[in-house]
């Protein structure tokens, strides 16, 4: 009996464990856009070129190695002019300097390495690429808040917007439509040095990059994997004719 209790139980928790992430985007009502990725290298050139001005500063990528930005058609000279620190080598990681003690102090908490955010922020409601693309698209000025900042995605975020500069300054407009339900608009106040279109597509190389950082070797791993099942499909034939003339005789 009480195995069958507990059984029981494990189901349960294993089911709210699988729809948690379905409830927690359902109550905000956060809706994800579709985040444009490419894997061609002039995006990922750009995302890595953002990265590196924008979010280096506080985000560390510890899994990643700048010699490895050479799979995406940058050359060591390029790396070393235009994306590394005095002192660093291609060869180090993808380190910050910022202390976590005044991260801390900071922000109230340390900044995420963000190596495997792409896949960390995956989840029932989207994939990590759209939730990130959504969130760098909606930070608006928020006086009450310490930094200054808010963001619809993720309420009272302690990240300020580090890509206002490009966005401009947003305004989050509420208002309330026909059937009552309430409805969030941004308004932009203040002008970037990027029109909506451009900054979209910044954010799209941005992101690309960081689904990228997950896994640098996707592309050749996708490559191998087709050589792989074609090279079994034809052994799969050869093996089945062998088979067929090595019993012809018996049947």
């Amino acid at each position: 009996m009480k195995k069958t209790c507990a059984i029981k139980s494990l189901k349960r928790l294993a089911v709210i464990a699988l729809f948690a992430p379905v409830a927690a985007f359902a109550a905000t009502g956060v809706h994800l856009d579709k985040a444009p990725v490419s894997t061609d290298q002039k995006n990922l050139q750009s995302g890595a070129r953002l990265f590196v001005n924008y979010c280096l500063n506080c985000h560390g990528a510890s899994a990643v190695r700048y010699n490895q930005l050479y799979k995406i058609g940058l050359d060591e000279k390029t790396i070393t002019d235009n994306l590394l620190f005095t002192g660093e080598k291609t060869g180090d990681l993808m380190t910050v300097a910022m202390a976590r003690e005044d991260a801390e102090a900071w922000f109230g908490t340390a900044p995420p390495d963000l190596s495997l955010i792409a896949r960390a922020k995956a989840s029932a409601a989207g994939s990590g690429a759209d939730y990130l693309y959504t969130y760098l698209r909606s930070f608006y000025r928020d006086p009450s808040r310490p930094t200054g900042w808010n963001n619809t995605v993720f309420a009272n975020v302690g990240m300020p917007h580090a890509l206002w500069d490009l966005q401009g300054v947003q305004s989050l407009e509420e208002t309330t439509d026909e059937n009552g339900h309430e409805v969030q608009t941004f308004k932009l106040s203040q002008s970037g040095t990027m029109s909506k279109e451009t900054y979209d597509q910044a954010v799209a190389d941005l992101v690309s990059f960081l689904v990228w950082m997950g896994e640098p070797d996707a592309g050749s791993r996708k490559t191998i994997g087709i050589f792989v099942l074609v090279f079994l499909a034809g052994l799969y034939v050869l093996t089945h004719k062998l088979g067929k003339n090595y019993w012809k005789d018996i049947h």
